[in-house]
């Protein structure tokens, strides 16, 4: 449609030429002819002129909308980058979503499959009683002598975690077998089930309040004969059997440790592990699988490894090491022989406790050949969050010198030796909880651990040990 600006501009340029020759004719004395040319032609270059004009100004109203584009378009791509960026953070959230879903869902899994051992061990057991019912009530078994019952402690903790006794409290020595019958006896009491645990206590010193535990590990041939750990475990990593006990002892461990915290939020258990698991991807695949189904348990489940091991890691050992710390478990170090320790690095690579034997601590001999005084290792330790523990404790007096190297924890025969859990314990209800009270000498059979004396600290020494404690204050 035509403007009114167009039509006006149209009539002015006529008029302009149209007087233009007007004038012209009339004060220039030219013909009409000539005159109406001249004006024609004024008219033709004024309509050039209009055309011109208008041109060029559309041009450059094309150029300031093709800006206007082009800024439009880069505001246009900013906003789909930023769409881009919101997405990827939404794709990631979602991922992670799955992930943690996954992994509760691989949590649940465990405790299913934990669940349906439990309920296999609780239907062994009662087929058991109901097998001992059909058969009629055993006859009594003869009363121990007293030797044995003198004995009787010792013999249940003479693996090499546990504590050393006096000569009248010495374990009986095995009965000797060949290498064939051991690794026999080895295969059988694991494929029946045989393995039992021992608890024994680790308290705060002075004040003797159970704080951790430590599982030790035995053996059951067919005869019922008990085997430490120090007559099988060579035997079984030779035959490629130790991943298979590290695995079961886990699993026992677990389910104590559950049980042991439904009283008690504070507490903690400590497992051996061996260096041939940690080597054997099979074995420590399994491990890792069922550690990672059970890590809501790490801050309270404590692997131990031998330091003479920890010494012999190569790359892959540190890995799989790790791979463990990542999932929140943490380490401890015992059977140490001397008091040279990087305290950065073990507790860069997760380690959280040194268990170290009193004697050791309190040996003149150890200032001169070691790096740091002893009465310094507890103080050294804690700047980097590692606690000392003294273990192998028997008397009062090496309580005494202790608390004067600021020592916090303490673990022997002093406090309690370590006790059977109940077959009908560990298996139908998870296990027990805690040391009953023992005689501060540690004699006496190990009774088996009783789910009522979860909070009962050890007992109170008598005479001369009960003089001594007093000399460093009330517990």
């Amino acid at each position: 449609m035509i403007r009114i600006s167009t039509i006006f501009i149209a009539v002015c340029m006529v008029l302009v030429a149209a007087s233009l020759g007007l004038v012209l004719y009339s004060w220039a004395g030219i013909t009409f002819y000539e005159s109406a040319l001249v004006a024609l032609t004024a008219l033709t270059f004024l309509v050039l002129y209009n055309a011109v004009s208008l041109r060029l100004r559309d041009r450059t109203d094309v150029g300031s909308q093709i800006a206007d584009l082009s800024r439009g378009t880069a505001d246009l791509a900013r906003q789909v980058a930023e769409f881009g960026r919101r997405l990827s953070a939404i794709e990631g959230k979602v991922v992670s979503a799955n992930s943690a879903g996954a992994d509760r869902m691989q949590g649940v899994i465990g405790e299913i499959n934990e669940l349906g051992v439990l309920v296999k061990q609780l239907a062994t057991t009662v087929a058991t009683h109901e097998e001992m019912l059909a058969a009629g009530p055993p006859a009594a078994p003869p009363p121990p002598s007293r030797s044995a019952q003198e004995d009787g402690p010792a013999a249940h903790a003479a693996a090499p975690e546990s504590q050393s006794v006096s000569a009248s409290t010495a374990a009986p020595t095995a009965p000797s077998r060949s290498q064939t019958q051991l690794v026999a006896a080895v295969k059988s009491a694991i494929e029946e089930n045989r393995l039992d645990i021992y608890l024994q206590p680790m308290v705060t010193l002075p004040q003797r309040k159970v704080r951790y535990y430590e599982a030790v590990t035995r053996l059951r041939d067919d005869k019922d004969q008990v085997l430490a750990a120090s007559d099988f475990i060579g035997t079984a990593e030779s035959a490629g059997l130790i991943g298979r006990i590290d695995h079961a002892v886990m699993l026992r461990c677990v389910q104590v440790l559950r049980r042991l915290m439904v009283r008690n939020k504070d507490i903690g258990l400590f497992c051996n592990v061996s260096a041939a698991t940690l080597t054997n991807p099979a074995n420590f695949a399994q491990c890792l699988d069922f550690l990672e189904a059970n890590r809501a348990l790490a801050p309270s489940f404590v692997l131990e490894f031998k330091q003479e091991t920890l010494r012999k890691f190569g790359p892959a050992e540190r890995e799989n090491l790790a791979a463990l710390a990542q999932r929140g478990y943490r380490f401890s170090i015992d059977h140490v022989s001397d008091l040279r320790f990087e305290p950065r690095d073990l507790a860069d690579r997760g380690f959280r406790f040194i268990k170290v034997p009193a004697s050791l601590l309190l040996d003149p001999k150890q200032s001169s050949t070691s790096d740091i005084h002893p009465s310094d290792l507890s103080d050294l330790l804690g700047r980097f969050g590692i606690d000392l523990i003294a273990e192998k404790i028997e008397g009062e007096r090496a309580v005494v010198d202790l608390l004067d190297f600021d020592v916090r924890f303490g673990q022997g025969f002093l406090f309690a030796p370590p006790r059977p859990l109940r077959p009908e314990g560990a298996s139908a209800t998870g296990g027990a909880t805690a040391i009953k009270p023992q005689d501060s000498n540690g004699s006496g059979n190990p009774a088996p651990i009783e789910t009522a004396a979860i909070d009962q600290p050890p007992p109170r020494a008598t005479g001369n040990a009960a003089l001594a404690r007093r000399a460093v204050g009330p517990n």
